[in-house]
C-alpha cells in the first residue's frame, strides 16, 4: 500500500531570463536600449541586482554555439555563461545562477569541474539548463562531420547527464577531515573513481572538486518533442517551456507530471516553468504605448528571420509573405523539434499566411500584457490552475525587467503568492528541492 502523497503548500518560483540586447533583432533600437548590453558586465550586474532584491530564485543565461551573418545581435557578441556567472556569484549572495550548457559539444569531466566550481564560489547557487543543441553550423566549429540526429543526441544527453552527475559523487560528503595531527588530508575510502564506459564517453575520474553545500547543481531543461519531455520529466528538476495559452500550459504540465512519475519520481518535486513576456504599464494608456512600443520593434523582414532559427536558421525570404505558409515536410525535425512542429501545426490548423506566422512567432502576445494587478491576475490564474509553477521573466523593453519587479512583484506578494524572504541560502533551498545523497554513501 502506497503512502498518501504530503502536500507542500505551493509558493511561486521566479527565474529572469538576462539577455543582453534581447532576444529578437530590433530591441537594440529602442531609445533606452544600451546596443552594447551584451558583453556589458555592469549590465548583468544591474539586472541581477533587480531580481535578487526581488527574491527571485534565478538568473539564467541562455546560450548557443553557432552565429551567422543574420543571426540576432545578442547572439552575434556576447560573454560565455559560466564565465559570466562566475563574476555575478561575487556580487550576490541568495540568487540562483543558472547556465545553458551543450552536451553535443563538450566532454562531462569538463562540465562536471565547471559547475561544480561554480556551484562553491557562489556557495550552492548553480544550475545547469542541459541542451543538445539544434543549429546543425555548431558542427563546424568543434571539427565534427556532422551535426548528431535529434534521437542521437538524446542518448548523448543521457549518457553525458549521468557521468557528470557520477562525477559530482566523486568526494563523499565527509571525505575531507583535514587532521593536521595524523597528517590525514582525506579518508582513502571515501573517495570514489567512476570507471564509466558507454556509447559515447569513457570517463575514468574522479573529479577532483568535491561537492558543494547543496549537494549537485540543480537542473534545468527545456523539452518540447517526444525525447525532450521524456528526458526531462526522468532528469530535470526544472524545465523551461514555451506555450501557446493557458490550456497549452495545463496540458503540457499534466503531460510532464505523468510522466515524471512513470519514471518513478515525486511530480510535486518538478518545477514547470513557462517563459512569459510581461508588458506593464501604471494605467491602459501606459500599457497600449509600452506594448505598441515592443510591437515597433519586430519588422516583418525581422521577423521572417527570427522564424527560421528553430528550423536551423531556414531561409523563408524565398517565399511569398501573402501566401499560406509553406509546405516543409520534415524540416525543423533534427533541429529545434518541438519548436519546429509547434509552429507547422499554428500554420496548418489555423490557414496562416507565412506574413502572420512570422509576426505571431516574434512579435507579443497580450496574456501577460496589463496593469500590476492585471498581470498579476493572469500569473496568479496560470498557477493556481497548475498551467504553471512559476515563470520565466523575460524582457522585451530596457526597463522591462524592473517594471515587473518594482510593480508586479509587491502584488504576488502581497496574495501571499510569492516569497518576501529569500527562504535559505542555495538554490535548492529556494527552490524547495532535497539535497541528493551521495550515491556512495547511500549504497553503504
Amino acid at each position: 500500500m502506497s503512502k498518501p502523497r504530503q502536500f507542500k503548500p505551493r509558493h511561486l518560483k521566479l527565474g529572469a531570463m538576462v539577455h543582453g540586447v534581447g532576444h529578437g533583432w530590433g530591441e537594440w533600437r529602442h531609445s533606452q536600449a544600451q546596443p552594447n548590453a551584451s558583453t556589458n558586465f555592469g549590465f548583468y550586474q544591474q539586472q541581477t541586482a533587480l531580481a535578487e532584491r526581488a527574491k527571485f530564485d534565478f538568473v539564467f543565461i541562455a546560450d548557443s554555439l553557432h552565429i551567422h551573418a543574420k543571426s540576432s545581435p545578442h547572439y552575434l557578441n556576447r560573454f560565455e555563461p559560466l564565465t559570466l556567472l562566475s563574476a555575478l556569484a561575487a556580487q550576490t549572495t541568495h540568487i540562483g545562477l543558472v547556465a545553458t550548457v551543450t552536451v553535443s559539444y563538450t566532454e562531462p569531466f569538463q562540465v562536471a569541474r565547471q559547475f561544480a566550481s561554480l556551484d562553491h564560489i557562489s556557495g550552492g547557487r548553480a544550475g545547469w539548463n542541459v541542451v543538445t543543441s539544434w543549429l546543425s553550423g555548431t558542427a563546424d566549429n568543434f571539427g565534427k562531420a556532422e551535426h548528431p540526429p535529434h534521437a542521437v543526441r538524446y542518448r548523448i544527453a543521457k549518457e553525458h547527464l549521468n557521468v557528470v552527475k557520477g562525477l559530482w559523487d566523486s568526494w563523499e560528503d565527509d571525505a575531507f577531515v583535514y587532521d593536521k595531527q595524523s597528517g590525514e588530508f582525506f579518508t582513502p575510502g571515501k573517495l570514489h573513481a567512476l570507471n564509466h564506459k558507454g556509447e559515447f564517453f569513457s570517463v575514468k575520474g574522479p573529479l577532483n572538486i568535491a561537492r558543494s553545500n547543496q549537494g549537485q547543481p540543480v537542473i534545468f531543461q527545456a523539452g518540447t518533442s517526444e525525447d525532450g519531455r521524456n528526458f526531462a520529466a526522468q532528469h530535470a528538476d526544472a524545465i523551461f517551456v514555451h506555450v501557446e495559452s493557458l490550456e497549452d500550459g495545463l496540458a503540457y504540465t499534466q503531460d510532464l507530471k505523468r510522466r515524471a512519475e512513470s519514471f518513478g519520481r515525486d511530480a510535486d518535486s518538478l518545477a514547470i516553468l513557462p517563459g512569459i513576456r510581461p508588458i506593464i504599464g501604471r494605467d491602459a494608456a501606459e500599457v497600449e504605448s509600452r506594448y505598441q512600443q515592443a510591437v515597433d520593434l519586430v519588422s516583418v523582414e525581422d521577423a521572417i528571420v527570427a522564424l527560421g532559427r528553430p528550423f536551423n536558421d531556414h531561409d523563408f525570404s524565398q517565399y511569398p509573405l501573402d501566401a499560406a505558409f509553406p509546405e516543409l515536410g520534415d524540416l525543423g525535425s533534427n533541429s529545434q523539434k518541438g519548436g519546429s512542429d509547434r509552429i507547422k501545426q499554428w500554420a496548418r490548423d489555423e490557414g496562416l499566411t507565412l506574413r502572420e506566422v512570422a509576426l505571431r512567432f516574434s512579435r507579443p502576445k497580450r496574456d501577460f500584457v496589463g496593469t500590476p494587478e492585471q498581470v498579476a491576475d493572469a500569473i496568479q490564474t496560470w498557477f493556481e490552475t497548475g498551467a504553471s509553477d512559476g515563470f520565466i521573466i523575460n524582457s522585451l523593453l530596457p526597463d522591462g525587467l524592473q517594471s515587473f519587479t518594482e510593480w508586479v512583484v509587491p502584488v504576488l506578494q502581497q496574495r501571499g503568492l510569492f516569497r518576501t524572504e529569500y527562504s535559505g541560502h542555495t538554490l535548492r533551498d529556494n527552490l524547495g528541492l532535497q539535497v541528493p545523497t551521495n550515491r556512495y554513501t547511500e549504497a553503504s
